[in-house]
This record gives structure tokens, sequence and C-alpha cells, in this order.
């Protein structure tokens, strides 16, 4: 899972940004202004057929200061991204 779901910068983050794109989401903020140091990304692989998936999840980053359930109080109602 993205710890960025958890992350103060999440909303004004330029690499959760960059995520929310691969994975074809809409978007906390159009204008991120926050450059996150050192984030870690894990982007997993899957074949299914013809079709080719792609997951990408921030499991580190220098940035990060945890803010519990920062993604899902600027969303509130929708699940939040696993």
């Amino acid at each position: 899972m993205c710890i960025c779901v958890n992350c103060y910068f999440v909303d004004r983050c330029q690499t959760y940004h960059a995520v929310e794109t691969q994975h074809q989401q809409p978007h906390l903020t159009e204008n991120p202004d926050f450059e996150a140091q050192e984030p870690t990304i894990n982007v997993n692989i899957r074949t299914k057929g013809e079709v080719i998936e792609m997951e990408w999840d921030v499991v580190g980053c220098h940035s990060f200061l945890r803010e519990t359930g920062k993604w899902a109080s600027l969303r509130p109602g929708e699940a939040v991204p696993t």
C-alpha cells in the first residue's frame, strides 16, 4: 500500500501526483508544489492475457510526515486507495 495516504504532504506532493496519473485517478490537486525527498516507488507489473497492469506504490520517502487518515479526510466517503 502507498504510504502517501497517511502523509501530511499528500495533497501537495509531486510524487503522489505522478502516482495518481499512473493509476488514472483524479488528482487531489492540479498544481502540486511539494517535491518529495528520495521517494522509493515499487512498481508491480501483472499480465492478464494481452493486458499489462502496472501498480505504483510509494513505499518509502525521506519527506514522509505521518498524518494518519490524511487522504481520507480530503476525500470523505471514498475508498482509500490500496
